[in-house]
């Protein structure tokens, strides 16, 4: 049986004011089957080609904090695993943000967020 979910594509956008970004990864949500999880990969070569200056530990940093985000360690350990997607995906103008969340069906949530960052984000 297909499930619906939502998901958002994880962005790196070191300078707002250009507009340009990266993909870093993908944040998928499936209510009927509770789950939430980010898969990120951060292309370092990518990174230094669009923006040098670019402090790639603190990136690597923050995309962990999503990482433990959707774990509920720390504070978001008293929110429901929608609250944290809703966060997560809530827009900011960071360095690292979510696009826009988008939907879809699948039987299976964690082999779809492989699918999706093989094929938004690697």
């Amino acid at each position: 049986m297909r499930h619906p979910f939502e998901y958002a594509v994880i962005r790196l956008v070191p300078r707002v004011e250009r507009g340009e970004q990266i993909n870093v990864g993908v944040l998928l949500y499936c209510q009927q089957r509770d789950f939430l999880g980010a898969r990120t990969h951060l292309d370092a070569d990518r990174v230094r080609a669009l923006a040098p200056q670019v402090d790639l530990e603190a990136v690597a940093a923050v995309l962990r904090s999503w990482d433990r985000t959707c774990a509920g360690d720390g504070p978001s350990g008293g929110m429901k695993l929608g609250e944290r997607f809703r966060w997560l995906a809530a827009p900011r103008s960071t360095m690292v943000q979510a696009g826009p969340v988008h939907t879809g069906l699948t039987a299976d949530p964690a082999a779809e967020l492989d699918r999706l960052t093989d094929a938004l984000v690697r």
